[in-house]
């Protein structure tokens, strides 16, 4: 009526930029990488050494659990590890389980 109706003009065809899609995905690349060091590579080399701590498990090491159980192994299978913990006390755990091999002797030492 006394109004009249505005209408939104359509631009011009712009010529697109060959870079643009490259900086729009730069920033996620960015930020797997950082999460690539900071996170996923470390957290890999831990549980590589504590695969190879397993396989190195012998009789009569000392060990301490992730539980914090210290004992000496007295029996290893494929997936369980016999710990004396006292004297004629045994317990089984899984071989996951065992956090670090203790020093010689650490166990007389507490």
């Amino acid at each position: 009526m006394l109004i009249s109706n505005a209408f939104a003009q359509a631009a011009p065809a712009a010529a697109q930029d060959p870079l643009s899609s490259i900086t729009g995905i730069l920033p996620l690349i960015f930020m797997f990488v950082v999460l690539w060091f900071l996170m996923i590579r470390p957290q890999m080399k831990r549980a590589k050494e504590h695969k190879a701590l397993l396989e190195g498990l012998q009789k009569n090491d000392e060990v301490l659990t992730q539980g914090g159980i210290v004992g000496k192994v007295v029996s290893i299978s494929d997936a369980y590890v016999t710990v004396e913990v006292a004297t004629n006390t045994q317990i089984i755990v899984q071989k996951q389980a065992i956090g670090a091999v203790l020093p010689k002797g650490t166990i007389k030492s507490i």
